[in-house]
């Protein structure tokens, strides 16, 4: 049986360049404090999936993963299993209060969608500075194309660990020969989404992934990103994206990702 999970939150990344994760911006936004990125939060709710499944969630698990309520460092929360059967489970995440921050649809399929391939969409240089956020930038990549991204997998990275203690981590996802976690997986399309129009504030909301293999320690991964919707509801402005990864040493796809996000809150005059 998929066991409930609970847990204390971890923002791994306080420092980031969207401040939306830093005390001082969000608590300009009316939030208690800096965002636990929303794929940390993906990763709370699907972590009974890799309890239960193992490796085979991560090459051919899919979840569809809304956050709905912010979570904030050091807050306690639970993962609560509403039905599940042979092949997934729905489930809500928990915080104080009983206030739900986030709800999935979780699963694993027995036979695979055929996986994207590769584009060859130019790789964009290390040193590469990408446009400024805006409605007109967003349109232009719709309509031209993004970059694509290269990221390693292996060694020290701030996404390494979704909690502030790694070994609360099933073992497949810690150590030196730890599979990559769906933090990190989930967190190249937030990279490769700001990659391409910097953002600053922004909100991740919504992911639909779909594994097809796990990401072993040394993967070089190229993450190609086709925006597919621009939308305004209530003053925020929204992007839909698709983000594939691949491995860099033989084109294979790893995950595909569906990646909703606002990329201008209202009254923001940032990006």
């Amino acid at each position: 049986m998929i066991e409930n999970w609970a847990a204390r939150a971890f923002n791994q990344d306080p420092e980031s360049p969207n401040e939306i994760h830093g005390d001082d911006l969000a608590q300009k936004y009316g939030f208690e404090g800096g965002l636990v990125p929303g794929v940390t939060i993906s990763a709370y709710i699907t972590h009974p999936a890799v309890e239960y499944w193992g490796a085979d969630f991560l090459e051919r698990g899919h979840a569809h993963v809304k956050v709905v309520k912010p979570l904030y460092d050091g807050e306690d929360f639970r993962v609560e299993i509403d039905e599940q059967s042979a092949t997934g489970y729905r489930a809500r995440l928990l915080r104080a209060a009983d206030v739900v921050s986030a709800q999935a649809t979780v699963g694993i399929n027995d036979d695979l969608p055929n996986p994207p391939r590769r584009r060859g969409d130019p790789v964009a240089a290390r040193d590469y500075t990408p446009p400024k956020s805006s409605r007109t930038i967003w349109e232009l990549l719709r309509a031209q194309g993004c970059k694509a991204f290269r990221y390693h997998w292996g060694g020290e990275h701030k996404m390494s660990s979704y909690l502030h203690d790694p070994n609360g981590m099933p073992q497949l996802l810690r150590g030196e020969n730890a599979f990559a976690n769906m933090s990190f997986i989930l967190a190249l399309s937030n990279f490769s989404a700001d990659g391409n129009a910097t953002m600053n504030p922004w909100v991740h909301l919504e992911t639909r992934s779909q594994n097809f293999r796990a990401i072993a320690p040394g993967t070089d991964i190229i993450a190609e990103t086709a925006v597919v919707d621009l939308f305004e509801k209530k003053g925020h402005e929204f992007f839909d994206a698709e983000v594939n990864l691949f491995d860099a040493a033989d084109d294979g796809c790893l995950t595909t990702i569906w990646l909703r996000a606002i990329y201008h809150l209202a009254g923001s005059q940032g990006g």
